[in-house]
């Protein structure tokens, strides 16, 4: 049965609720919202390749229970098709005082999970959309309400514009608001625009991992689109020294698994799936040497730059525009 992710007083009514979609911060208001907020049972979170890999015991650790356990709640992340005969099992065996949440990316519409949740009418099935600037809006009023503080309707629009969709950033920055506000009455525009660092951080992120997968178009394009300070500089050489240390741990893991697309589901701290793509093209496009050189030339440049701030931001554009 398909419930709307804004119709949450249904979502009590079955124990067993996918919920599929791109939107993680949708996925994660439900889980808080509606399952763990005044639960006092027991929470069990797992991968769905830790439960296929030891189904045993992922049942023995859903049908025991103590004298002085009242309830479970089971959220499972990462889910698949392959979960589709372990529910079928479990709904077999009609457990009771157990709730379980599984959560996956997008799901098309022959997907054999998304078909038996949506068919089965004791099955909660919930889609999750990309946030819209009403939705995001909508956050922001509920957040100002809550928290007693104002903000015009410009700032609003320019926290929209630089939450690039997503409502988990969205948050983090009404946050930082919140914290400025106790020791400012009224925030202006220019408060927002020198706190909010979210698209400074988005063209960092991007130019590190474009870097990393030896895109050199698209790195020229975001130099050219940004223009850095001294301290962004840092930034970035540290952004890109912590994705080569990821980027080493995986050459090493392939030097013993040539399967990449293994390798990179299994890693931890796992990988969030809009980066999969990336990452795999960084992995790719360098020996294990050779990461190990970046990340030594990586170390050199930050040196060079704290001692010659007046031309970071030339060493910096040098060493990204030059494999």
């Amino acid at each position: 049965m398909i419930i709307k992710s804004f119709e949450l007083e249904k979502l009590q009514k079955s124990n067993f609720h996918l919920i599929y979609g791109n939107n993680e911060g949708i996925k994660d208001d439900i889980i808080k919202d509606v399952y763990l907020k005044n639960f006092d049972g027991e929470v069990l979170k797992y991968e769905e390749r830790e439960i296929l890999n030891e189904t045993d015991k992922f049942f023995s650790s859903l049908l025991t229970k103590s004298l002085f356990e009242k309830s479970k709640l089971i959220i499972i992340s990462r889910g698949s098709d392959k979960l589709v005969n372990l529910v079928t099992e479990i709904l077999q065996k009609e457990i009771i005082d157990t709730k379980i949440v599984i959560k996956c990316s997008n799901l098309d519409k022959k997907s054999k999970l998304r078909y038996l949740f949506e068919k089965e009418k004791n099955l909660i099935c919930t889609p999750v959309y990309d946030d819209d600037s009403r939705s995001l809006n909508s956050i922001i009023n509920n957040f100002l309400k809550d928290n007693k503080f104002s903000l015009s309707q410009e700032i609003k629009n320019i926290l929209i514009e630089r939450s690039k969709g997503d409502r988990i950033n969205l948050k983090n920055e009404l946050l930082k608001l919140k914290n400025l506000s106790i020791s400012k009455y009224k925030l202006s525009t220019e408060d927002v625009l020198k706190l909010s660092n979210l698209a400074e951080n988005y063209s960092v992120f991007e130019l590190s991992d474009n870097y990393l997968a030896k895109n050199s178009k698209k790195v020229s394009n975001i130099l050219n689109e940004n223009n850095y300070s001294d301290e962004d500089c840092i930034l970035i050489i540290r952004t890109i020294l912590s994705k080569s240390k990821r980027l080493l741990k995986i050459r090493h893991e392939l030097d013993n698994n040539e399967n990449i697309d293994q390798v990179i589901s299994s890693f931890k701290p796992p990988i969030f799936w809009k980066e999969k793509d990336i990452v795999k093209r960084q992995a790719q496009s360098w020996s294990t040497n050779e990461v190990k050189e970046i990340i030594y030339k990586i170390n050199d440049l930050e040196t060079m730059v704290k001692k010659n701030t007046a031309n970071s931001i030339l060493f910096v554009s040098n060493f990204v525009s030059n494999y």
